[in-house]
């Protein structure tokens, strides 16, 4: 599957393609005993931040690659279709993580923090908590007031990139009896004492990745770590998770077209009845179904993503393109498998780990139905 040139200029043509050599190269013989390891590789995440795509959208000036959030787009679709669990690891660093500080931290934050994460430090974002997922403000994790600072108390569930990360942005509540008003975004680091990533989860898909708990228990944390205003941290968490529903959108679709690619290529060598499967109607027309609907998803993202780069209203294209692309990741991934027979249904070829993949599309970074529920108020 090949990105129609006229969808992208010269430089983010050969920006992709980078990316591409890089998945195909460093990333796919990994793939496998990372995936059965339940482990990101070490030596692989400093080659991503060798490669300078850990801050795309971070200015110069902090150590960034100063560039688009639509080439942040990009890395995430090329890296997904070789495996979305490294994918999703750039993906929280950039559309969250590094978003959060470049639109809502002081200079001392920016200053102290931007050059680590295009260096050599991952981040990690942290709004869910065991009684908080959907319903994202309910928060439990306290912020309690003291001089020159706050005590953190709770716990956050369902952490990515929380075994790789150093730098945490976490949500608290100062005033719980102020609901929404009340969170506040805090920036903490890893061996703060009372801080700790605790036990990770044993998941479906994207095993790679890490997903963790953390605990919190009398964390002390400066003033100067409040990240935006105090009581303003629902304002950061929605226009960040606005800009990240994008970037699972890239995620999703990247996955799709990975699942094509190697269903194509299958179909094309595996032969039944004296000829390629390929050539029989039937897996013609599947193939090609497949193939519209990864562009289709392929295309709302990018819509998405030129919208938010040009600084006009993007958030109900933003989840269209996410319920629309998870949807598409998911059956596609399933009819790839399918087309394998029952090889796809074994470890010896990727089409079930694309499968267990897609699952999670629909359920981070905002369900699908919140997806509907958030186009259906704008439409």
């Amino acid at each position: 599957m090949t990105t129609p040139l006229t969808v992208l200029s010269e430089e983010e043509q050969a920006f992709r393609d980078l990316v591409a050599d890089f998945a195909a190269r460093e990333i796919e013989p990994l793939r496998p005993a990372m995936d059965e390891a339940q482990e990101m590789r070490p030596d692989l995440v400093r080659k991503l931040f060798d490669l300078g795509i850990m801050g795309i959208e971070v200015g110069e000036a902090y150590g960034g690659a100063g560039s688009s959030f639509f080439n942040a787009i990009l890395v995430i679709e090329e890296l997904s279709k070789v495996d979305p669990s490294v994918a999703v690891l750039v993906d929280v660093q950039n559309t969250l993580v590094n978003n959060c500080l470049i639109n809502w931290g002081g200079e001392a934050l920016k200053q102290r923090y931007l050059p680590r994460l295009c260096r050599d430090q991952v981040g990690a974002y942290a709004l869910s908590e065991p009684g908080s997922g959907s319903d994202a403000f309910a928060l439990a994790t306290r912020a309690v007031p003291r001089a020159g600072g706050y005590l953190l108390n709770g716990s956050k569930l369902f952490i990515t990139n929380a075994q790789e990360a150093d730098i945490f942005v976490v949500f608290a509540t100062v005033d719980p009896a102020a609901h929404y008003k009340g969170i506040t975004a805090f920036v903490l680091e890893r061996g703060m004492p009372g801080f700790t990533v605790s036990r990770k989860e044993n998941k479906l898909g994207i095993r790679a990745s890490s997903t963790c708990e953390l605990s919190l228990a009398d964390v002390a944390v400066g003033a100067g770590q409040v990240l935006g205003e105090v009581g303003k941290g629902y304002k950061v968490a929605i226009e960040t998770l606005n800009e990240g529903r994008i970037g699972i959108a890239a995620q999703m679709a990247g996955l799709a077209a990975g699942a094509l690619g190697h269903a194509l290529a299958y179909t094309r060598q595996r032969r039944q009845f004296g000829q390629p499967i390929f050539k029989f109607q039937a897996v013609q027309m599947r193939l090609a179904e497949m193939a519209g609907r990864v562009e289709a998803a392929r295309l709302m993202t990018y819509n998405a993503a030129r919208l938010k780069d040009a600084g006009v209203p993007f958030v109900k294209e933003a989840a269209m393109a996410k319920f629309f692309a998870s949807q598409v990741a998911e059956w596609v991934a399933s009819e790839a498998l399918e087309l394998f027979g029952g090889y796809g249904f074994t470890k010896d070829y990727p089409a079930e780990k694309y499968f267990r993949d897609s699952k999670i599309g629909k359920i981070y970074e905002g369900t699908s139905f919140i997806q509907l529920q958030t186009i259906a108020k704008l439409l």
